[in-house]
């Protein structure tokens, strides 16, 4: 035996401190070249495109969430060996950047139309070069291992190519057209917006029914917009509803016009609400609009792009929309046709996401991509396993999206943005003009005004950011490009544009697999805003707890499809991990644990070196299987378990044994396995906390870096199930034990003479010292007297453990102890059961919030019990 087995020093300091470390450790990734990707390289590719935060964004949550999953990815996909590009970027967002510049032009006493076209682009580039891109510096931090050589912009050069490119592609396949659709529009921007920037709200209006016509002739329908009668060209009504059979083919005066419109019948109509009679106004209504298609009614545009009232021939023209709806109300009701109102009528309006005024859908003239061939092709490439969508329960909504796609309004009425490629002659010729053609000159030409919508130029990402429609070397290597992660609320608006573009443009679809993720929402499930109060600055919890904290509870809790709830305790627990790792690996390392030793020979190691060795390789095999299926919850808490409890907890303590009272070749073995066992951990666990691991594996392994080290490997050569067997059985007896010594009030570092016996000791003999040693029990001598006794029940039998207590406890303190752990037990069953008994909190609460209590419950209640029973053995006082 020896006991010259010392701790020994470490580099490291007594604490971690994210705040001293995380930027320079950064850096030093980024001037290495760690993450710049090599298209000339014969490894295999794996490739991820950001999907592009806008450059007036900065890092929310959200972002914080899916950027952590795809780094994830990444930096395990370097460190198994594969040519890793994460590619980075931003969009230019023109709804965004508009509601941003012409804020501050308002603020200035003057407007993007006063400055001119010109001069306005310039104003937002000005902006974007001074103050854009602040999300990036935020990645930064973050800790994402993105190609920073290869940062794309969707308006540079190189992408405004691809943008034409496509376009003109398109228009001569003839697959964009120009049409008047009903789009919706916003009276602000003077502009149509995507239905992603459209969110709908519930409000309180009014609902107003109103006669139109006279005497047996006459019907009543019913609006929350009065002011849109001005343009009803029909009333509809249900073809079978006995009211209106009369009436269906005849016309009726629509007050105030001095118009007739005709009564046609349509299946739309729901007989049931309302009178059953409906009015139809095609030009601003979405479902008036396919009933004014249906029976060829005239379409009459009654707003002008401001929201005003023009071109009715009534006292109207010139209102605005709103003042317009009062006062045709109030016309109506001096004639004696207002026959009821409900107010307030709560019906759910789409409003600006930008301006958040309510859009007004208006019939207009724009350009639209005809999508039917490329919505199925996109599908088609799901549906025969070219692309992956993972989870697959989430391929329904992919297939009820792509398979019901209406032709996509591309054309904007913004000035910032990829102008369309247009020009009309004077003898009303349309030319479209390639990246590579000059545009047509003399007199009477002039190019389209609008500009594309942002979406057609982030529908081309993945393969304009490689080079496309250049063959490039980073194209032929890193497309397509082999997932896409991100959130299944933006699977329509974003992810089906890149199906149909890629697969058109390239003949192959952008990536291989579509991992979809939730959101992220508070710890109740509640979604996240700031009217809500319950938002979240991912910065401030880092400050707070550090990145890697952050970035730990978010993968641990991103199931695949799922939502993630999030509360700051949660943060805290993650640093807790940190603290812990870095601890033990400190400790690990002050006892000599070497990370470049060889591995001993399985016949050559203790049965607690072998289980954690076979532990450490189930582990491996578990984590790189959840990885590649991107199953990050799985991951982090595998190894959250295995790191805290298996190699913290219990192989940590068995070891120093080993290393302060074993011989030299003992303590040799075990230094090599700590190495080995932390240097894998490590590994395994820096795609999720990069920071941390990357300080603790160098001063470790005193080699270069772990973002470029390789990846673990299973060893099944030291998998014994017999040390698995018995090192579980010392776990066993060490916990029952140590649960008696508490609840006969010992405290921890107290020695206890005692004695073990039994079937179920024989088989774990060998562990004596061990298990003396963590439960501080010493070896019985002369005329040992025991007082108290327990059984544990073993897997080859019982162990009898029997102690000398006498003189060990103070009974008067020891019943003051238990007293005061009693009511603080009482007092959580009482917490617990009135949350349990509040049904306004169980409705609104999730399940895992709700399941958590329900434990806190029954620990309380066990609790309760034993300190019951402890205390009626005491004697009295």
């Amino acid at each position: 035996m020896t006991e010259n087995a010392q701790p020994q020093q470490t580099d490291l300091p007594g604490a971690w401190n994210p705040a001293d470390e995380e930027a320079s450790l950064y850096q030093r990734w980024v001037d290495a070249g760690y993450f710049t990707a090599d298209p000339t390289s014969d490894k295999p590719p794996f490739t991820v495109v950001i999907p592009p935060p806008n450059v007036t964004g900065s890092l929310h949550i959200g972002h914080a969430f899916e950027h952590t999953l795809i780094d994830a990815s990444t930096r395990f996909h370097r460190m198994l060996g594969d040519e890793t590009l994460y590619l980075p970027g931003m969009d230019h967002a023109s709804i965004a950047v508009h509601a941003l510049v012409e804020k501050q032009l308002r603020a200035e006493g003057t407007s993007r139309r006063e400055l001119g076209r010109e001069a306005f682009v310039d104003r937002v580039w000005q902006w974007k070069n001074e103050h854009g891109g602040k999300i990036l510096a935020q990645m930064k931090r973050l800790g994402e291992g993105v190609d920073w050589t290869r940062e794309r912009f969707t308006m540079d050069d190189g992408l405004s190519k691809a943008v034409n490119t496509i376009f003109k592609k398109l228009f001569d396949d003839g697959l964009i057209y120009r049409a008047e659709r009903l789009v919706n529009w916003s009276p602000e921007l003077r502009s149509v917006l995507s239905d992603a920037e459209v969110k709908h709200e519930e409000v309180e209006g009014e609902l107003v029914s109103m006669r139109y016509g006279d005497g047996d002739d006459a019907i009543v329908v019913a609006t929350t917009r009065m002011e849109t009668m001005l343009g009803d060209t029909a009333v509809a009504v249900h073809p079978d509803d006995e009211r209106y059979t009369h009436l269906i083919g005849t016309e009726v005066e629509l007050p105030l016009t001095g118009r007739r419109i005709p009564i046609v019948a349509d299946k739309h109509v729901d007989p049931e609400f309302g009178t059953g009679a409906v009015k139809v106004t095609p030009a601003h209504d979405p479902n008036d609009f396919e009933i004014g298609q249906r029976h060829d009614l005239p379409m009459i545009t009654i707003m002008d792009e401001q929201g005003r009232i023009d071109g009715t021939g009534t006292e109207f023209d010139g209102m605005d929309r709103f003042e317009a709806r009062v006062a045709v109300r109030e016309k109506l009701r001096e004639q004696g046709r207002i026959v009821a109102e409900k107010r307030p009528y709560l019906h759910s309006v789409g409003h600006s996401e930008r301006s958040k005024e309510p859009i007004e859908p208006r019939l207009s003239l724009q350009w639209f991509v005809k999508v039917g061939p490329l919505a199925k092709a996109a599908g088609d490439a799901v549906r025969d396993g070219r692309v992956n969508v993972h989870p697959p329960e989430m391929e329904k909504r992919y297939f009820d999206w792509v398979d019901n796609l209406h032709d996509w309004c591309i054309s904007r009425q913004l000035w910032w943005g990829h102008r369309i490629p247009v020009w009309y002659g004077p003898n009303d010729e349309v030319v479209c003009v390639g990246p590579d053609e000059e545009p047509p000159t003399g007199e009477g030409w002039t190019q389209d005004p609008d500009v594309l919508d942002t979406w057609f130029s982030s529908g081309l990402w993945p393969f304009s950011t490689l080079g496309w429609p250049e063959k490039t070397p980073d194209l032929n290597k890193f497309y397509p490009t082999s997932v896409l992660v991100t959130g299944y609320d933006i699977l329509f608006f974003w992810v089906v544009r890149m199906m149909m573009f890629g697969l058109y443009a390239t003949g192959e679809a952008p990536f291989k697999t579509i991992a979809l993720h939730g959101m992220v929402r508070d710890q109740y499930g509640k979604k996240m805003s700031k009217t809500a109060g319950n938002g979240v600055d991912p910065i401030e919890w880092m400050d707070r707890y550090g990145t890697d904290a952050l970035r730990f509870t978010l993968t641990r809790g991103a199931n695949p499809g799922t939502d993630v709830p999030i509360g700051e305790e949660w943060v805290a627990g993650s640093r807790n991990f940190t603290t812990k790792l870095w601890n033990a690996t400190k400790f690990a390392m002050m006892n000599g644990a070497d990370a470049n030793a060889p591995l001993p020979p399985a016949t050559e190691l203790t049965e607690a070196d072998r289980w954690i060795l076979g532990r450490l390789g189930n582990v491996v095999d578990e984590v790189t299987g959840y990885l590649a299926d991107y199953q990050f919850a799985k991951a982090t808490d595998t190894l959250y378990q295995f790191t805290w409890t298996e190699l913290c907890d219990w192989y940590l303590e068995l070891s120093k044994v080993q290393v302060f009272q074993g011989d030299e070749a003992r303590v040799t073995a075990t230094r090599a396995v700590l190495g080995h066992v932390f240097d894998t951990v490590l590994k395994l666990l820096h795609p999720f906390i990069p920071f941390i691991t990357e300080k603790l594996w160098t001063a470790l392994t005193g080699r270069e870096s772990l973002v470029i080290a390789p990846w673990p490997v299973a060893d099944a050569s030291y998998a014994d199930a017999v040390a698995d067997k018995r090192i579980a059985d010392v776990r066993k007896l060490v916990t029952e034990v140590r649960r008696f010594r508490a609840d006969q009030g010992l405290k921890p570092s107290q020695k206890v003479a005692a004695r073990l016996s039994g079937d179920g000791f024989a088989e774990i003999t060998g562990h004596d010292e061990p298990i003396r040693s963590l439960v501080r029990l010493t070896s019985p001598e002369d005329g040992f007297a025991p007082s108290a006794s327990l059984e544990v029940g073993l897997s080859a039998g019982v162990v009898t453990v029997e102690l000398d207590l006498s003189g060990t406890i103070d009974v008067a303190a020891e019943r003051k102890r238990l007293q005061k752990d009693l009511g603080a037990a009482e007092k959580e069953l009482a917490q617990a059961e009135a949350k349990l008994g509040n049904q306004a909190f169980i409705d609104k609460a999730p399940e895992p919030v709700i399941g958590k209590i329900r434990a806190r419950k029954e620990t309380a209640a066990a609790d309760i019990e034993r300190i019951n029973a402890r205390l009626a053995t005491l004697p009295a006082s």
